[in-house]
This record gives structure tokens, sequence and C-alpha cells, in this order.
């Protein structure tokens, strides 16, 4: 039996769906009951547990050959990442009583980085789960091509699309969330002892232009990337609802100066997915 945390969401569906594929049994572990339903439709276990809650997380855990475990995204975290840190507490108190055989935590490209970023609380996260008791994983994957979502409708309405990541020619590490899905369900059925660090990028880096390129593929116009200045990044986060931008800000810095870079950037294993598929699939032009 395999626990899936973030089952509803793209990273740990497919995860799930790998696994079911492969026949092995599946615990969903989700909010609700109706988060569930789909997911016991198709012969999943249910578990429900919030990522806060202790007992039921230990619940959702226990027997289970292995966990997979992903921390819900704070992008607009208190200063000292304190809603990460509650979630973290109890992820690790649940996992050290629960004592599965074996955890694989999605973490981030960047984990090791000690220079203050967004990124900061999947630091944190490695630093609490790497001291349990049991073979831990850490899969640090890249930038999700998937974050061109947000590009969509800009490409689509004007054919601009406002870009953070600068200057438009710098390669950037992305991977879709398909590979990490897959390695992840592979790890989870793998066995090592101690701490164990994989870290997964796509067939090759892409740059902002490459991606507007592949927006205008996709849709059949021109389309094009234009930069937004970095003086006015706080003023339009803040507009956006943001409370403390400066993470967040500090993150885009980091991949665009190039500080937030794998650990062993020669060692990290290369996906499959390209990224014009997962632009075509967003656009639509894919099932």
């Amino acid at each position: 039996m395999y626990a899936v945390t973030g089952i509803t969401g793209q990273v740990g569906g497919v995860v799930a769906n790998a696994l079911l594929a492969q026949d092995r049994a599946v615990r969903a572990v989700v909010r609700s009951a109706e988060k569930g339903g789909p997911w016991a439709a198709r012969g999943c276990e249910v578990a429900l547990a919030g990522m806060h809650d202790v007992d039921a997380l230990h619940h959702a855990f226990e027997g289970a050959d292995g966990v997979f475990v992903l921390l819900p995204p704070v992008f607009d975290p208190s200063p000292d990442f304190g809603e990460s840190r509650r979630n973290i507490a109890a992820l690790r108190t649940a996992l050290s009583t629960a004592k599965p055989s074996r955890v694989v935590v999605l973490s981030t490209i960047g984990a090791q980085v000690t220079r203050p970023n967004l990124l900061n609380q999947l630091g944190i996260m490695e630093q609490e789960l790497r001291t349990l008791p049991m073979p831990v994983a850490f899969l640090r994957a890249a930038w999700f091509f998937e974050n061109s979502v947000w590009d969509l409708e800009p490409a689509r309405a004007s054919g601009v699309i406002p870009s953070f990541l600068q200057p438009l020619d710098k390669p950037v590490p992305m991977v879709g969330t398909e590979d990490i899905g897959r390695v992840a369900a592979g790890l989870l059925q793998d066995s090592w002892a101690g701490v164990r660090i994989v870290e997964l990028e796509g067939p090759r880096r892409v740059t902002p232009n490459e991606i507007a390129a592949a927006f205008a593929d996709a849709l059949g116009r021109d389309v094009r990337m234009q930069v937004v200045p970095r003086g006015e990044w706080e003023s339009l986060f803040r507009s956006q609802g943001m409370k403390n931008p400066l993470p967040r800000m500090q993150m885009i810095d980091g991949f665009n100066e190039g500080w937030i870079e794998f650990e062993v950037a020669s060692a990290a294993l290369k996906g499959r997915v390209t990224l014009d598929r997962v632009i075509r699939r967003i656009a639509g032009c894919l099932d």
C-alpha cells in the first residue's frame, strides 16, 4: 500500500496513476470525502487528513510501504514561514510514529540554498525530514513547465506574455509534472538506506523566448515575451493581493541570477516530457 498526499493535484495525481497502472494499492490522502470520491471509485483506499492534523496523518501513513509527501505550497508566506513550519512539524511527527517503510518527498531545485527566498520552506522541510528513522528520498524538481498555465490568457488575448524570468534568452531548468510523478512513483517502489537526493529536470533547459514560441505554435498566432522590470515587481504583486512578496521576488532573482541551481547539476536526471507537449496540453491541443 502506498499513501499519496497531494493526490488531487498535478504531481500527486500522476504518482497515483502510475502506481495504479502497475496494480499497486494506493491510499489517497485527502482533506474531504468529496475530494476522495473519484479515487475511491478507482479502487483506492481513502484517508481523510489535513496537513496539520498529526493523528489523522498518522492513520493515513500507518502500514504503508511508501508515503509520497507533497507540502502544500505557500506563495505568500509569513516572514518566518510559519504556515509551512506547522505542516512540516505535523508531517514529521506523523511519519516518525507511523513508521512507513520509506518516504519520498517532493522538494525543489535550490533546496540547499541558504540565501533568503521562497524555496527556503522546502529546505526547512528537508532539514526536518532527513532525521526520520526510515529511508527518505528528496526529489528536487526544477521549475514546472506547467507554471506556464498563467501565460495562456495573455498569449491568447494580446500575444504578449509578461515575463519575470529574464533575460529572455537565458535557459532555465524546467520539468514537466508528468516526469516528476513518474520518477516519484518509481522511487516509492525502490530500496535504499538513509537519505537520498534525486535532482530532476526536463530533456533540456528552455528560455522564456522558447515558451513564447511554443505558445505561438500551439495557438497559431504571434506570441512574444515582454520583460517586467524588476522595479515594478513589488507593487504589481501587492496589487494582486500579496502581503509579503519579497520571498517570491528573491526566488525569481535566484533563477535569473543563477544561484538557484541543482546541488550537483551534472548528475541531475533528465525527464522525457518536452516543453512543446506541455504547452500544447495547456492550450487545449492535446487530451
